[in-house]
């Protein structure tokens, strides 16, 4: 059989064999850190026998299948340490996730942050222990009497909903045994970096109509200085938690009368204000108008678009005169609804059209987050509608501006292009012509771009960016999205230099995404410390007594003037708590103001980034502050600030 690697190369071998002697004849340095294996895009145990010709790749921890692999026996190595100390545990479902693992279980009595240090010794042990793990299968009827007999009722629903023809597979460790299609380690051995980090309520199987179970999460690596690296970010992120600092930072709340549904305070809505006057100015500049469409329509608009029939369980209904109406979950229909309005051309091609819509998604209440995840959000949609020679030209438009976004706040991000979906809708050619427009776009631009094969949308292929904060989190933010279904099911048309009747393509796109949650990114990203000109307040003015409060108001009303955002601290306060105190706030600059400053005209300038940066006149700290306004500039802050000796 010929085995055709990762790198082109070819294999030839007489007879089958297990995967992990394949690793094994490729290099012994790489079976010692594989994890798993892909034959032909199907991720499989290294155990598996490959039999036949094949693609095949060695997986290891680098890989993000592969690292599924290691986190999914880290999981089963959890559960086993549960079972052992808790025998009386019922066990649910336990993968890897994104950042680890987790296992739903069920208990009468829950578990406590304390028992996670007892579940770690044990899981230590099992490691230890080097347990081979070993894969074998029941018939359906075989596995829900198996796991009867266990008491493990959840698993037996499970089996139960799998066709009566399923052969089900298990995996065992030692004395513990579980439900599992895998893949998974060799065995316990290679699982050394771990830990449990939280504890936290999950409905089985997603739904609230069911019993609440107790979620334990955790992390796994292949390396103990990369786990140790994890966590330190964990405890960054703790400090830098949105919920935690748009509260202390007076920027929005949350209240009970209103689950998921975020209130903005005062300086909340400042900051909110100057990335929408920001989006306005990018998006004028790039040839969009700017349009506002309703925030409900009727039943029959999204019957046509396909939200009633696939989404409806997400959107909040009402009736008007007898009449359905939905809450628009997306902008798209209503952007359609305007194009429809008037007669195309081809010469009004490309249309761009911008929206900061306001729309509404019923999420599940365990899956609301502060501002990540809310029920109520404006998203910076934008739709473009081109002929296809068009499409090209206009992807590479929506990248260098999501680019210029990303760029300016400061984060590094990375691209994906997401290809056809198994149920997708539309033609071969369609699919073919707008996958190489959007390839193209990006070979065209020089991005780097990793494929996902078979995870576009429905409607069409998309590109996600992926952007990277400050402490190394990524979120996906930015997306670029070719869409044939709702020209068609909505029949717009333009007319063609031909004078024939033609359909456009539809771009749907966001560089923000939600501006809800983009502002949580933002928060955590600077820890609260915006740059100067999305700061809510630029500058405090502090007085270094009553005497000299009157300077501080004409100092304070020229900042105002020259449209600086501003605030005058009036309290009976030491100098030196009023500094604190500004500081606690993330102000950017504070202008001291005493007898010297006021005899002289001039300010005594402190700022966040670099301490005391000695006096200045009035106007040309104004003239410097509308510049860096102006420019947008992120100054950086010093690591080695001034003492303050006040």
């Amino acid at each position: 059989m010929k085995i055709t690697l990762k790198d082109g190369s070819v294999k030839e071998y007489e007879h089958g064999m297990p995967a992990i002697d394949i690793a094994q004849d490729i290099s012994e340095g790489l079976a010692r850190v594989a994890t798993a294996v892909e034959i032909d895009g199907d991720v499989k145990d290294l155990r598996t026998v490959v039999d036949k010709d094949c693609e095949l790749n060695i997986l290891t921890f680098q890989d993000e299948k592969g690292k599924g692999a290691f986190r999914h026996t880290a999981s089963h190595i959890m559960a086993q340490a549960i079972k052992r100390l808790y025998p009386d545990t019922k066990l649910a479902i336990g993968p890897s996730v994104a950042d680890g693992f987790y296992y739903d279980i069920d208990r009468d009595t829950p578990l406590l942050q304390e028992d996670l240090e007892k579940i770690e010794a044990e899981m230590k042990k099992i490691v230890k222990e080097a347990l081979p793990l070993t894969r074998f299968t029941k018939p359906r009827a075989e596995a829900i009497e198996y796991f009867k007999e266990k008491g493990e009722t959840y698993k037996v629903e499970l089996v139960e909903d799998l066709p009566e023809d399923a052969e089900i597979s298990f995996y065992s460790q030692g004395e513990f045994t579980d439900l599992c299609a895998g893949p998974h380690l060799m065995s316990t051995k290679p699982v050394k970096a771990f830990k449990l980090t939280s504890l936290a309520g999950a409905y089985w199987r997603g739904s609230e109509k069911n019993k609440m179970l107790q979620r334990i999460y955790g992390t796994a690596f292949s390396k103990k200085a990369e786990l140790d690296e994890y966590l330190t970010m964990l405890e960054e992120a703790k400090k830098r938690d949105h919920r935690r600092l748009g509260k202390e930072l007076g920027l929005f709340m949350m209240q009970d009368e209103g689950p998921g549904f975020p209130f903005f305070l005062p300086k909340g809505m400042v900051l909110k204000n100057t990335l929408l006057d920001y989006w306005r100015e990018i998006h004028k500049k790039a040839g969009y108008a700017e349009i506002s469409t309703p925030i409900m329509l009727s039943r029959h608009l999204w019957e046509i678009s396909g939200h009633w029939d696939h989404y409806k369980e997400n959107m909040y209904t009402t009736v008007i005169d007898e009449a359905d109406f939905a809450i628009k979950p997306m902008n798209c229909p209503g952007g359609i609804l305007v194009y429809q309005s008037e007669p195309r051309s081809y010469r009004d091609l490309p249309i761009r059209m911008g929206e900061l819509g306001l729309v509404h998604r019923h999420e599940k209440s365990g899956q609301l987050h502060g501002l990540m995840r809310v029920r109520c959000f404006t998203q910076d949609d934008a739709h473009i509608f081109m002929m296809p020679e068009q499409i090209r030209d206009e992807i590479k438009g929506v990248a260098r501006l999501i680019d210029e976004v990303y760029g300016l706040f400061g984060f590094k991000y990375h691209v994906e292009l997401s290809t056809r979906p198994e149920n997708s809708m539309g033609s071969d050619e369609d699919w073919e012509m707008a996958t190489d427009a959007l390839r193209g776009a990006l070979d065209d631009l020089g991005r780097d771009y990793v494929v996902n094969e078979g995870d576009g949308a429905f409607y069409g292929p998309k590109i996600d960016f992926h952007l990277q904060d400050s402490i190394g989190r990524t979120w996906q933010c930015g997306t670029i999205q070719l869409d044939f279904q709702l020209p068609q099911r909505f029949e717009i048309e333009y007319t063609g230099a031909d004078g024939e009747k033609h359909r456009p393509i539809m771009i749907h796109r966001v560089a923000f995404g939600s501006i809800e949650r983009f502002i949580g990114i933002l928060i955590e990203h600077f820890a609260g410390a915006f740059p100067t000109w999305l700061s809510p307040v630029q500058v405090k003015v502090l007085p270094i007594s009553d005497k000299h409060m009157e300077y501080g108001k004409r100092v304070l009303d020229e900042l105002l003037s020259a449209g600086i955002r501003a605030e005058l601290d009036t309290r009976a306060e030491k100098i030196g708590y009023k500094i604190r105190e500004a500081q606690m706030q993330k102000v950017p600059y504070m202008l001291v103001v005493g007898a010297k400053e006021e005899e002289e005209g001039k300010v005594s300038v402190r700022s966040r980034f670099a301490g005391d940066e000695g006096q200045m006149e009035t106007s040309a700290f104004i003239a410097q502050m509308q510049k860096e306004i102006v420019d947008k500039i992120t100054r950086e802050v010093n690591n080695s600030p001034a003492v303050d000796k006040n």
